[in-house]
Formats: structure tokens, sequence, C-alpha cells
């Protein structure tokens, strides 16, 4: 017997243009989001979705973004999730742990980030950021804990 992974499950939403100034406010708050050049889409406390494009700047051998640059866009988009779920009266967040799975390479256009909350509790947050090129290819997997500082 085979087994089959759905199709539906893991495959990329529609996406949506990237909203200028949710961009320019999490920017203000998180300078490196800007470093980096994501801009995002959507955020509520159920969803965040934001996007990388390719440049030649962000990439390794052979025109492939970098590990790097993924993981800077999920950990990024994991940390919005949680802000977004913090706990009355705590003062922020911080990563303490993350895993990323790389499962295929960018090599133009966009990397797309939908991070969602798994876990919200006082002292932890835990967020699974799936990303997705724009085809709607998985390229990578990302489960992140934050701590409620």
């Amino acid at each position: 017997m085979r087994l089959r992974c759905s199709r539906r499950e893991g495959s990329l939403p529609p996406v949506e243009p990237a909203d200028p100034d949710l961009t320019a406010q999490v920017a203000l708050a998180s300078p490196f989001t800007a470093f980096l050049g994501v801009e995002f889409v959507s955020a509520s406390p159920h969803e965040v979705r934001a996007r990388l494009a390719w440049s030649a700047d962000k990439c390794t051998t052979g025109g492939m973004l970098n590990g790097g640059a993924l993981m800077g866009l999920a950990d990024n988009v994991g940390g919005f999730v949680a802000f977004l779920n913090l706990p009355e009266g705590a003062a922020g967040t911080a990563t303490i742990e993350s895993k990323t799975n790389f499962l295929g390479p960018v090599r133009s256009g966009h990397v797309h980030a939908i991070g969602r909350p798994l876990h919200t509790g006082r002292r932890t947050i835990v967020v699974d950021t799936e990303l997705y090129d724009d085809e709607g290819k998985l390229v990578a997997r990302v489960t992140q804990t934050q701590a409620v500082l």
C-alpha cells in the first residue's frame, strides 16, 4: 500500500498583494524586517502572511535563496504571530527554539510565508510557519518556540 500526501494540505492559498502600511508599521517595531526586505500581506492572531522577494544578494551557489534568508523570514513571521498572541501584561516575545526543514530551492520570484500559532500559553507560544514558492510548492517548514517576556 502506498500512502500519498494530500496536495490540499500544505499548498499555498491564493496570494494577495503586500500591505505597505502594515509593512511600514512592522519595520518601525522590528527594523530587521526592512533590512531583509520582508513585505507583510496580512496579520491576525490566527495567521500572519508575508513574502520576501528573490534577489541575487540573498542567494547562495546556483542562484538559490540562502537558507538564512528563509529562516529570517520565518522568524519574523513567527515573532509577529507570537506578539499578536501575547497574554495580557506580557512585555514582548523572543525566539528560544527554531527548527527548519528545507524542502526545495527558491530561484526566482517570491517566497511566501504563512505563520499560525500551534500553542499559546502563559510562558511560551509555539508557531508553525510554512514557506512556499510562487508556484505554491512548499519549500520549507519552520516550527519555533517563542518565550513570553
